[in-house]
């Protein structure tokens, strides 16, 4: 598997975007969809990691910087023809080395609840996040998690 910075451009990506978006609507309530757009992704302080195998995109994720010492874990997504061969742990990883090269402290994440949350959560939670207060702006509901990762 190879891990790249991406310029999202390709139409690979911007399909798996465009599924993520729309998984994230149909699975959450319409006040509690904060995932990022394409525009979103390719403001200045995110950066997007893809995951492949050869020609073919496996999955992706981003880092999306909150200050010189916090970032936050945004867009991360495994197509699912792929699921289940460690594509989710290998980009939540390269995010985590990134955030340390940075200098980060902490890394935090929002999600939701609910079946269609569950791999992600268990895969944040065996990596070391744990459940926290709201960060960056969110308000807590009875849908959203917060999750943080002391680095």
């Amino acid at each position: 598997m190879d891990i790249r910075l991406d310029d999202l451009n390709g139409r690979q990506v911007q399909n798996l975007l465009a599924v993520h978006l729309a998984g994230m609507h149909k699975n959450s309530p319409p006040d509690s969809v904060y995932a990022l757009d394409l525009s979103g992704l390719q403001r200045p302080g995110v950066s997007v990691w893809t995951a492949w195998e050869g020609e073919e995109l496996m999955g992706i994720g981003a880092l999306k910087q909150l200050s010189p010492s916090t970032g936050e874990i945004k867009s991360m997504r495994t197509d699912s023809r792929h699921l289940r061969k460690g594509v989710g742990r290998a980009i939540l990883n390269h995010i985590i080395d990134e955030a340390r090269q940075r200098g980060y402290r902490r890394l935090s994440l929002e999600t939701g609840s609910g079946a269609e949350f569950d791999a992600a959560l268990s895969l944040y939670r065996k990596r070391g996040f744990s459940n926290g207060e709201p960060f960056g702006g969110y308000v807590a509901s009875d849908f959203n998690q917060f999750l943080h990762l002391e680095l």
